[in-house]
């Protein structure tokens, strides 16, 4: 589940906090606008974060510290690095409703992250999104299965190429 943040761009002052009121297994997810200006984290935060048993960071903004974390299996995701370190003087706001690129946050949605990227599921639909993952899973399970055994077809190809006149020269 997310706690989000709503901190002023380089600055990291509502983020020590919410390590203070953070739960094991939250994630904390940081509006700082994208600026990759200063830092928001590093080493001694990842590893308080760490100790905390954290499901991971979420930053927009930028870390430092890089090589370390990404040796580690921390989940850690931001939008960049740089060595600058950040400002600790707020203002901000803690579990506020935020956006990332486009993407709302509410407080206690779900952060699901992987190397493809970050998705945040709306708790209230958390149980009808994962019932179509799994469907989804299983459909394309089959499809991998068929491709190993030779015998996939894609007919929906040529049938939405006709439906939406696309001549195809053979």
């Amino acid at each position: 589940p997310a706690l989000t943040i709503k901190t002023r761009p380089g600055d990291n002052l509502m983020l020590h906090k919410a390590l203070q009121l953070a739960s094991p297994g939250d994630v904390i997810v940081v509006d700082a606008g994208g600026d990759l200006t200063n830092a928001l984290i590093g080493e001694i935060m990842v590893g308080d974060a760490m100790r905390r048993q954290l499901g991971g960071i979420v930053i927009n903004g930028a870390i430092r510290d890089a090589a370390w974390i990404r040796a580690g299996s921390f989940p850690v995701f931001a939008a960049g690095v740089t060595h600058r370190g950040p400002y600790k003087d707020g203002p901000g706001e803690i579990n506020v409703p935020i956006a990332i690129d486009g993407m709302v946050i509410e407080p206690g949605d779900l952060m699901i992250g992987d190397d493809d990227g970050l998705l945040c599921v709306p708790h209230a639909q958390a149980q009808a999104l994962l019932d179509a993952a799994l469907g989804k899973q299983v459909v394309e399970a089959r499809m991998v299965a068929d491709i190993a055994a030779g015998t996939y077809s894609a007919p929906w190809i040529d049938e939405t190429l006709k439906r939406l006149g696309c001549p195809i020269q053979p």
